[in-house]
């Protein structure tokens, strides 16, 4: 293939020098010259191989120095020669590096990155990228891993950058780092970057380390450190990403830069541009099949990612090194939601009918022991929406949301107690069904529904994409049946309903607004601080409000407790008879239980024989037991 070969070399060790020598000669017979490091030129070296044997800055020097000529170049492995070696997988053994620079399949056109006039073979690396650049990280001990973990936690600072593409897209930010990749591949395990970057699409790639927040930070390190790997399929959102061809990096004071982090520069801008197939070099075998995918590619278009780099209020907070513990929401966002919230707190006449229908018809699901009414009425009920509106207002003490909000929800609430008292009045019926029933028992389970539908909320009225996934939380939550069971109470006249159904629906309050509020919180839209007070008083209420919970849960805990127990209990021999029992239900009072049994025999039993049953199961609790019994006589 080539009827010449120039080693370029500055090592002085002959013996090195004529082992290479009498290598090539055995192998290609082709004349061998050695020489020092200098430029040659283009025509009198067309077909003439050059072998470079030097470290990585006079790799660099040559290369700068032949950009866009036609020679061709291999590389020997050279003590301090690891950039080069890694980034074109270079074979460590000399002579298997000689044979692929005389492999006519391993010859490429390879792009070369310059910054500030200096040749670049992979990375620049612009302020801390907090383990982007983990070359020694996996030589540590868990114990070490941990503190480099926890100093890049402590020590996060931001700066402001202004970034220019090659198309003149201008993007001013703040951010604590920069990071320009040439090409990566799978070779390279000092970098976190696990996409296989082209080595000739004439593309750089910047990746801009600005988390908004402390949790998003966080997650970053985690990926970084212990997963130990990112990748543009799932950035993370601390990160934003460009490829281009140049790439313009200016801030108010002069940036500290390494290239290859080798010296640290200095500068007040920074210019980077990729030079298209502007080398022929002989890469190593092992990325045979790179070239070969790549040298199929297409020239690939501008990518700029970087909605989520830090902008408007939010860049004046980083840069003064407060970083939020949660991201804080974008002006346009938080504009959108507000309005939303704003005309959702008002009263208006399509609330009140809403509210009616959907009390009517709770009310009649109710009284009809039917669950499929009983919904219809939960998804036509208004009252999530001024709820939620309230949330806002608890965390941005916005005295319009909350006065509007509140004043909202009193009519509901008195419109869905009037109607279904008046309801109840006119209607003759008094039995207090299962469906009513199942709500006069509220406990801690129904708070946590509550927070969790709260939560959902929240984060479906932030997202239009998702907002119709309200009528699911209505569903969830169900507000308007415990107030209609509330009105059933007050035209019946019987406090224990009115009590417990009206708990419940607080419970669902109380419980929707503290755990909105703390959503809206994460996702940015109030700081932690003006929050604070609002989220301190709704706290105080929903702890009031737990109270009673908690003491219902421990009688379900315990109902469950006492039901296993007698459970236990499933088969009796009486008179030589077998007996079974089946516990329907029991009721846990102070001091007794109350069993409702159901008794299967292949005869009559006698009270005596109920006596024995009854003394039996309380055997198995300890406490007194009243007895509801239910025969069942099997006949053969």
């Amino acid at each position: 293939m080539y009827k010449e070969i120039h080693l370029i070399t500055n090592e002085n060790d002959e013996e090195v020098l004529n082992k290479i020598i009498d290598y090539i000669k055995e192998k290609e017979n082709i004349q061998t010259k050695v020489s020092l490091n200098k430029i040659f030129n283009d025509k009198e070296n067309a077909n003439t191989l050059f072998l470079l044997f030097l470290d990585d800055k006079n790799v660099k020097e040559f290369f700068k120095n032949h950009i866009n000529s036609n020679i061709n170049i291999g590389i020997l492995p050279h003590e301090e020669c690891s950039n080069i070696l890694n980034n074109y997988g270079i074979c460590t053994d000399i002579f298997e590096a000689i044979d692929d620079a005389l492999n006519p399949e391993l010859l490429t056109k390879i792009d070369l990155l310059k910054c500030n006039d200096m040749i670049a073979i992979n990375r620049v690396s612009i302020g801390d990228m907090h383990g982007m650049n983990r070359l020694d990280y996996n030589k540590n001990s868990r114990f070490q891993k941990f503190k480099i973990f926890y100093r890049n936690l402590k020590d996060l600072t931001f700066r402001n950058y202004t970034l220019t593409t090659s198309k003149e897209h201008s993007i001013q930010t703040v951010a604590s780092g920069i990071t320009i990749l040439e090409h990566s591949s799978k070779l390279n395990k000092d970098s976190a970057i696990r996409d296989e970057l082209s080595i000739h699409d004439g593309k750089l790639n910047a990746y801009i380390l600005a988390p908004t927040s402390l949790l998003s930070y966080i997650w970053y390190l985690i990926a970084i450190f212990f997963y130990q790997k990112i990748s543009l399929v799932s950035l993370p959102k601390s990160l934003g990403f460009i490829k281009s061809t140049k790439l313009s990096i200016s801030s108010d004071d002069n940036l500290d830069y390494k290239i290859d982090n080798k010296v640290v520069f200095q500068s007040q801008n920074i210019e980077l541009e990729v030079l298209k197939d502007s080398i022929n070099i002989h890469v190593g075998r092992v990325l045979l099949d790179i070239v070969n995918i790549d040298s199929n590619n297409m020239e690939e278009k501008d990518v700029i990612k970087v909605n989520l780099l830090p902008k408007g209020e939010l860049k004046n907070i980083l840069i003064n090194n407060k970083i939020p513990l949660f991201k804080k929401a974008s002006d346009d966002d938080f504009k959108d939601l507000l309005t939303a919230l704003k005309d959702n707190a008002k009263f208006s006449s399509t609330y009140l009918i809403l509210m009616i229908l959907s009390t009517l018809l709770a009310t009649t699901g109710l009284f009809a022991n039917s669950a499929p009414v009983i919904i219809g009425a939960m998804i036509l009920a208004p009252l999530m929406a001024p709820i939620i509106s309230l949330s806002m207002g608890v965390i941005r003490t916005d005295k319009f949301l909350l006065f509007k909000s509140i004043n909202t929800l009193i009519i509901g609430i008195f419109m869905a107690l009037l109607f279904s008292c008046v309801y109840t009045l006119f209607i003759p019926l008094e039995q207090i069904t299962s469906e009513m029933q199942g709500r006069l028992h509220p406990n801690l389970l129904d708070l946590l529904v509550a927070v969790f539908s709260g939560i959902a909320g929240a984060y479906a009225t932030s997202k239009d994409e998702i907002s119709k996934s309200l009528a699911g939380v209505a569903i969830a939550v169900a507000l308007v049946p415990p107030l209609s069971v509330t009105g059933i109470g007050l035209g019946l006249g019987n406090i224990d309903v009115i009590y417990g159904s009206f708990l419940l629906f607080i419970t669902n309050l109380v419980g929707i607004t503290l755990s909105a509020a703390l959503t809206f919180i994460v996702l940015g839209f109030a700081p932690v601080m003006k929050a604070k007070k609002g989220v301190f008083y709704t706290s105080i209420i929903m702890a009031i409000v737990a109270i009673p919970l908690f003491l219902s849960f421990i009688k379900v805990v315990d109902r469950n407790k006492y039901f296993d127990e007698l459970n236990s209990l499933k088969v009796l021999i009486l008179n030589n008879e077998k007996v079974d029992l089946n516990i329907k239900t029991i009721d846990n009072k102070k001091d007794m239980i109350l069993v409702n049994l159901e008794v299967v025999s292949s005869k009559p039993l006698s009270l005596l024989d109920y006596n024995l049953i009854k003394n039996k199961l309380e055997d198995t609790c300890d406490k007194k037991i009243v007895l509801k019994v239910s025969p069942v006589i099997l006949l053969n």
